[in-house]
């Protein structure tokens, strides 16, 4: 389907909306311009050049689609989503994009997994009715696989399998409104900061999120030009996306248990557990000793909803594999349209 109606100007964009753990993904599936570049960073960071920074004056046509998409009166700042563009290569099915309120971000475990269930549910990859299978896709920052497991022709769960994750400093003092914090920083596809609540005299509850929101944007401003959040290999995947505050709880049987929230982009909320960020501080539990291999980590989301992950063979010299297994859900499938003489525009956030 073209971007424009040519017969009344009217722009439609189609999308299948999933969520993951709580956490919505809208899946742009027609309606998309064109996305110049060779691979999935290059489309990246053509994106992120024509205005997905939110700090280009003059957004590009691409843009346009992720404020449509995610700004009020058709979505909400608490959206994410994704536009789906081809694989580098044919050694995956697919790439994607991945956008949220303020713009761009180089990888999300969420929408990864939601992707996977999408790819399969739709007949893009062909599954079996009992068993599992691997659904290989670009983002931006490299080559990630999401595991679907079936029972009796369904989609039960997705199983993430990130880039590999490392440790890049640990207690670095950070100055905030409720005292000086020490956190950990660790890349997992983006960079993420992590801290225990606690250290803020709060607690991963619906009723600290408003305190809890606020430091997140504290800390992540603090450390916007520290050393540890510079990924060697590319610019793009530098600096902090999120910052996770986290609660200790009593171990499981099979491994260790916290509950955490993600605070990402200008203050906004990962209602999962974050895929990604589940795989930074699988990273970080691991160098401490606390994640034994065949652990499994129990993570909670400040909602309530729970991903569970693990580390998969030893570190190497581009840090550790880990896995992120939780459930995706097909929520509507969708055909935005922006009328040419709508005041609002691509809309609006409050």
């Amino acid at each position: 389907m073209p971007a424009v109606s040519a017969a009344d100007g009217v722009r439609e964009v189609r999308t299948t909306d999933y969520h993951t753990a709580g956490e919505p993904f809208r899946i742009v599936t027609g309606g998309l311009p064109p996305v110049p570049g060779d691979t999935v960073a290059e489309r990246c960071a053509t994106a992120i050049g024509a205005g997905g920074s939110g700090t280009a004056p003059r957004p590009g046509p691409l843009d346009d689609v992720r404020r449509l998409l995610v700004r009020e009166p058709r979505g909400h700042a608490g959206m994410y989503g994704g536009f789906v563009v081809p694989p580098d290569d044919d050694g995956a099915h697919l790439g994607v994009l991945f956008w949220h309120k303020d713009g761009f971000s180089t990888a999300c475990g969420h929408g990864t997994m939601a992707l996977g269930a999408w790819a399969v549910d739709s007949g893009l990859v062909a599954a079996p009715e009992e068993g599992s299978v691997p659904v290989r896709i670009d983002v931006p920052s490299g080559r990630v696989t999401a595991t679907v497991h079936r029972t009796a022709g369904r989609t039960t769960g997705v199983t993430f399998r990130n880039v590999p994750a490392r440790v890049t400093a640990r207690k670095v003092p950070v100055a905030t409104g409720r005292g000086v914090a020490e956190v950990d920083v660790a890349h997992a596809g983006a960079c993420y900061a992590a801290l225990p609540a606690r250290q803020l005299g709060l607690e991963v509850t619906l009723a600290d999120l408003p305190e809890l929101v606020r430091a997140g944007r504290e800390i992540r401003t603090a450390l916007a030009t520290h050393p540890a959040t510079w990924h060697p290999e590319s610019p793009l995947l530098s600096g902090v996306y999120g910052v996770i505050l986290y609660d200790e709880m009593p171990d499981t049987p099979f491994g260790p248990h916290q509950r955490n929230v993600t605070v990402f982009a200008d203050g906004q909320i990962d209602r999962s557990p974050c895929g990604s960020g589940t795989s930074a501080r699988l990273a970080l539990l691991a160098e401490d000793g606390l994640l034994a291999p065949g652990d499994d980590l129990l993570h909670e989301s400040v909602a309530g909803t729970v991903f569970t992950g693990r580390t998969v063979g030893t570190p190497g010299e581009r840090g550790i594999v880990t896995e992120v297994t939780g459930t995706a859900y097909r929520t509507g499938e969708h055909t935005f349209v922006l009328d040419p003489h709508d005041g609002l525009g691509t809309g609006f956030l409050l």
